[in-house]
């Protein structure tokens, strides 16, 4: 008996073959005369028969019909089978034409050539696909089969099944297609049911489901959310398929299909961009980005560079992350020119030289030190990099003509309640305030947290997941809005370019997203169970953090822009020379004074700083946090 583990070799094969089309000889005879063949006929079919086989080794010889792993076979394998068949019989033909014009008769009745041809080919391909449906089964009996379903019944659910029958290792049984088109509802596809969304429900109910697998690239978030939670509530994995341009060498592999993630499902439909008002500010200008490596700093040289720039600055004072990106620029966008700046935004006489080399038309300042608690426990570096860095950069694209200077500020700057949202706050009213005094136009972007970016709760909570837990978070109402990076960025740029000059922009954040339950989801789409596999434990607000947070201050309201999810801050307008005078003061501070110091002149300075959960409570008139 073949043992269905190993190759059959190949010799073996050959021989069956060979008998396959000795046998389609004679089903083609029998056919072609119903059974009952004329002595005339049975007379030279010695010598036709082994002519035709003859014919038929020597192309398989040189086709290598048989040198292919059977168990493996594919359409490719089935085309050269055929072609090499037609080719076989392509040659009688042309010996037919041959003893004919020699003697007037056919060496071998046309009949039987196409019938041969037909029986052989339907023979030899049905011989490789018994052989792989036996191994497949070998290997994965229906009874150890799990079910799963695909959602998408079009190309690329087709793709998602004919991998999965494919893939030995699987051990997968497509139970159904689930498709949105009413008119594919009650058909089948490669043999598998295409019911409606309406029932899958039904399925999941009264049948165990491995994995919903997502094939389809576009599906409307609100229908994704309510199929995940669905899955999730009888305990279903759910997988998407990749989009076709990450399939390697243009064929999908099992391995590629890969469980949803939590940063996929807090996405929103894709952002409409007005690409050439955008290419206007872009194309054929000098750009300069601060904080070029950070999650949004990289973004945004990502985006820029499609618009074809006629140089970036990319500048970052963090060396490792910065030659990564330049590793990232080499292997992807080496057409730009670029220069890779390593340098403290706060050095002044460094950033004058960049500036006085490079002659950039465009700033994108996303230079910044943004963690609350770190912020809160080391108030000089955060003034000095939040503050006096964006001061410098402010006043340099003053200096150098720069067209515009798009600072990227934070929802923790409105109504602050940490160092770190205060210093964000102060560098957003010195750029408001300079807007107007030279030719450069300064426009700031608000937004909050971004899905990804170094130190979000997101890879924290993933990390803690596959550590075994526990996930930890501060408090069990604590909320926080999120959009991805891609989305923040692209917004960015779409403010900048629509800016006029001293606005601030804010975003369209959706609804603010529970963190308990954003933790909740992320174990259900683990696979882990709560209570039971991973545990939750709160460990209370960190200084400086808010329970909810804002975008606009409790004074201002907002108008709306051509784009519906952008928003113009209407804020306060300052007196320049006196935030001159306080931005000053504040930075000279930060050699001479103590962090208790520095906070109370923040807090001099933004009236609506309140410290919560932090030592600094008490210059607000409250007891200190114990």
């Amino acid at each position: 008996m073949i043992n269905l583990r190993q190759n059959t070799p190949r010799w073996l094969i050959f021989l069956i073959d060979m008998v396959i089309v000795f046998t389609s000889v004679i089903i083609a005879y029998l056919l072609r005369f119903n059974f009952d063949i004329p002595q005339v006929e049975l007379d030279p079919l010695p010598q036709i028969m082994a002519y035709m086989l003859g014919i038929r080794a020597v192309s398989f010889l040189i086709a290598k019909s048989y040198a292919g792993i059977i168990r493996h076979t594919s359409t490719a394998d089935a085309l050269r089978v055929l072609f090499t068949l037609f080719t076989g019989s392509i040659w009688f033909g042309l010996t037919n034409a041959g003893t004919y014009i020699y003697d007037g008769t056919f060496f071998i009745p046309f009949s039987i050539i196409i019938i041969d041809l037909l029986a052989s080919t339907f023979g030899m391909i049905t011989f490789r696909m018994v052989v792989k449906i036996a191994y497949l089964e070998f290997q994965n009996p229906l009874r150890s089969k799990v079910n799963v379903i695909i959602y998408g019944a079009g190309e690329g659910g087709i793709t998602a099944k004919r991998v999965l029958d494919r893939d030995a290792g699987t051990k997968y049984k497509v139970l159904a297609f689930i498709d949105d088109n009413p008119a594919k509802a009650g058909k089948k596809l490669e043999g598998i049911d295409i019911i409606g969304p309406d029932k899958l429900e039904n399925l999941l109910k009264t049948n165990t489901i491995a994995h919903v697998i997502l094939s389809i690239q576009r599906l409307d978030p609100q229908k994704r959310d309510q199929l995940v939670d669905l899955c999730l509530t009888y305990n279903t994995k759910v997988l998407t398929v990749p989009p076709m341009i990450r399939w390697i060498n243009g064929e999908l592999s099992f391995k590629q299909i890969r469980k949803l993630n939590i940063e996929e499902l807090l996405e929103r439909e894709e952002i409409r961009l007005d690409e050439e008002m955008i290419s206007r500010e872009i194309t054929g200008k000098v750009i300069l980005v601060t904080g070029a490596s950070g999650s949004i700093g990289s973004e945004i040289v990502r985006q820029v560079v499609r618009f074809h720039p006629k140089k970036l600055v990319l500048i970052d004072q963090a060396e490792t992350p910065l030659h990564y990106l330049e590793l990232e620029w080499l292997n992807n966008f080496s057409g730009t020119e670029v220069e890779f700046v390593l340098g403290d935004v706060t050095n002044k006489s460094r950033m004058a030289a960049v500036f006085s080399s490079t002659k950039p038309n465009v700033v994108y300042h996303a230079a910044a030190y943004k963690h609350v608690p770190m912020m809160e426990a080391n108030p000089v570096e955060a003034i000095t990099t939040n503050v006096q860095g964006t001061k410098l950069m402010a006043d340099l694209s003053i200096a150098s003509g720069v067209k515009k200077f798009i600072m990227i500020s934070s929802d923790k700057a409105v109504n602050p309640t940490s160092v770190m949202g205060a210093t964000k706050r102060m560098a957003e009213i010195y750029t408001q305030s300079l807007d107007m005094q030279g030719s450069t136009r300064f426009i700031t972007t608000r937004f909050g947290n971004v899905l990804g970016s170094n130190g979000s709760v997101i890879p924290l909570f993933r990390s803690q997941i596959e550590s075994g837990g526990p996930i930890t978070i501060t408090h069990p109402e604590i909320t926080r809005f999120f959009m991805t990076i891609t989305e923040a960025c692209r917004l960015v740029l779409e403010a900048g370019a629509m800016g006029k000059g001293g606005e601030i922009y804010i975003f369209d954040m959706g609804q603010s997203v529970r963190i308990l339950d954003l933790a909740k989801k992320m174990i259900q789409l683990s696979g882990l169970t709560l209570g039971k596999d991973i545990q939750i434990r709160y460990i209370g607000l960190r200084p400086g953090e808010k329970l909810f947070e804002e975008l606009l201050t409790r004074d201002e309201n907002t108008l709306p822009t051509h784009h519906e999810r952008i928003l113009i801050a209407r804020v306060r307008e300052y007196n320049l020379a006196e935030v001159k005078r306080h931005t000053d003061d504040l930075i000279t501070m930060t050699t001479t004074h103590s962090a208790r110091d520095l906070v109370k002149k923040l807090k001099e300075v933004i009236p609506e700083y309140k410290s919560q959960n932090s030592v600094y409570e008490e210059l607000d008139g409250y007891p200190q946090t114990p």
